[in-house]
C-alpha cells in the first residue's frame, strides 16, 4: 500500500468562499433553531437564556462536521464501486456511528460550558438520549446521503466537461498543426519546379533564387514557433516568396501591397497568406499570357480585419482545380481558429478575380510595424 502526499497547497478562493458558506449556512441553522427553542424555555420559566442557545448550536456543530465526514465516507464507498449491498452496509455502520459521535460530542461540549459557567449539567439517561437523537440523526443521515450523492454527479459532470474542453482544444491545436504542416510543401514544391525550369537558362539567376527561397524557408520555420503573428510580420515572410514569383514571371507579374497601419498591427495565424497568393500566381498568372496585376489591400473596419487578394488574370475557378489544396487549407485554419468569426469569399471581377478574406481583428501587444505600410512591388523591383 503506497501512501500519498497532502495537497498543501491553499485552496483556490472558490472553494475558500464555499467553506465560508457553509459555516455561515451551520451557524444560522444553529441559531435559528435556538430562537426556536428559547421561546419555549423562557415560557417554561429558565433561568439561563444562553442554555437553549448552548444545546441546539452544540447540536448543529456536531452534525455539521459529522456532515462533512459523512460527504468523504459516502464518496468513498461510491468511488469504490461498490455493490448495492455494500453501499447499504456502508451506510448503516455509518449511521451507527453517527449517532454515536453526534451524542458524544454534544455531551462534551455541553458539559465542559456548564461546568465554566459553574452549574450542573442534568442530561437525560443515555438510552433516552440515543433514542431521541437516533430519531433525528436517521432522517438527518438519509438527507446528507442524497445531498452527498448529488453533490457527486455535479463534481463528476463539471470534471467530465473539463476534460471534454481540455480534448477539445487539444484536438483543435493538433488541427491546427496539421494545417500549418501541409504549407511549406505546398508552396516548397512548386517553387523549386520553377528554380528547376530556370537552372539550364540562367545559373546566376537560379543561385538568386535559391537565396531567396533559402530566406524564405528560414522566415517560414521561424513562422511556425508561433501560432499567430501579425500582418505585418506576415507581409514580411510573403515578400521572398513574390521576389521569387516576379524573378520567373518577369513583367508578366506586377504586385502591390497596401496595408494600413492598424491592419499591420493585426494578429492573424501564420503563414496564412501564402495559399491565397501562391495560388494567384501559379494558376493565373502561369495560365495567362498577358501582364497580370496581383493586389493585396487590408484594413481594419468595424472590429475584423478585411484583407483582400484582387487578381487582373482568369476568372475565378481555384476551387475545382489543383489550388483547391491551399484553398481549404486557407478555410479550415479560419474555422478553426474563429469558427464563425470569420469568413473567406471567392468571386468573379469580370477580368479577374478577388479572394476576401475577413477574421477578428485581435491587436498584438507588441507590434513589428518594419513592413511599410505602402509598400509597392513591380517587376522592376526584382534583380535580374
Amino acid at each position: 500500500m503506497t501512501a500519498t502526499t497532502p495537497n498543501t497547497t491553499p485552496p483556490p478562493p472558490q472553494r475558500r468562499l464555499l467553506w465560508w458558506a457553509y459555516a455561515a449556512l451551520v451557524l444560522g441553522v444553529g441559531l435559528l433553531l435556538s430562537v426556536a427553542e428559547l421561546q419555549h424555555y423562557q415560557a417554561r420559566g429558565g433561568p439561563h437564556p444562553w442554555e437553549p442557545f448552548l444545546w441546539e448550536l452544540s447540536s448543529v456543530l456536531i452534525v455539521g462536521l459529522l456532515a462533512i465526514a459523512l460527504f468523504r465516507w459516502h464518496a468513498r464507498l461510491r468511488d469504490q464501486g461498490a455493490p448495492l449491498w455494500r453501499l447499504l452496509l456502508g451506510h448503516l455502520l455509518g449511521l451507527g456511528l453517527f449517532v454515536l459521535l453526534h451524542v458524544a460530542g454534544l455531551l462534551l461540549l455541553r458539559a465542559s460550558v456548564y461546568a465554566l459557567m459553574g452549574l450542573p449539567y442534568q442530561r437525560d439517561e443515555l438510552p433516552t438520549m440515543f433514542a431521541y437523537e437516533g430519531a433525528k440523526d436517521s432522517i438527518s443521515y438519509l438527507l446528507f446521503v442524497f445531498i452527498s450523492e448529488g453533490l457527486r454527479l455535479a463534481n463528476a459532470e463539471q470534471a467530465r466537461r473539463h476534460e471534454l474542453e481540455r480534448l477539445r482544444s487539444e484536438l483543435a491545436e493538433a488541427r491546427l498543426q496539421r494545417l500549418s504542416d501541409q504549407i511549406q510543401p505546398h508552396f516548397l514544391f512548386n517553387t523549386l519546379n520553377l528554380i528547376s525550369s530556370v537552372m539550364y537558362e540562367d545559373v546566376q539567376r537560379a543561385d538568386r533564387l535559391l537565396c531567396e527561397l533559402a530566406t524564405l524557408l528560414r522566415q517560414a520555420l521561424n513562422a511556425q514557433h508561433s501560432e499567430r503573428h501579425t500582418l505585418a510580420q506576415e507581409l514580411q515572410l510573403v515578400q521572398p516568396y513574390l521576389t521569387l514569383m516576379q524573378a520567373r514571371f518577369g513583367e508578366r507579374l506586377q504586385v502591390s501591397l497596401n496595408a494600413s497601419t492598424a491592419a499591420q498591427g493585426c494578429l492573424l495565424p501564420s503563414l496564412l497568406l501564402i495559399a491565397p497568393i501562391e495560388n494567384a500566381i501559379t494558376h493565373d498568372v502561369a495560365q495567362h499570357l498577358g501582364p497580370v496585376q496581383l493586389r493585396l489591400c487590408a484594413e481594419v473596419a468595424a472590429g475584423q480585419l478585411q484583407i483582400t487578394v484582387d487578381n487582373s488574370g482568369t476568372a475565378p475557378s481555384r476551387d475545382t482545380r489543383a489550388g483547391a489544396i491551399g484553398m481549404a487549407n486557407t478555410r479550415e485554419r479560419l474555422q478553426a481558429s474563429y469558427g464563425a468569426r470569420a469568413s473567406v469569399k471567392l468571386e468573379s471581377l469580370g477580368s479577374g478575380s478577388r479572394l476576401s478574406l475577413s477574421l477578428p481583428a485581435q491587436m498584438a501587444e507588441a507590434t513589428n510595424l518594419s513592413a511599410n505600410p505602402k509598400a509597392t512591388l513591380t517587376a522592376a523591383d526584382t534583380p535580374r
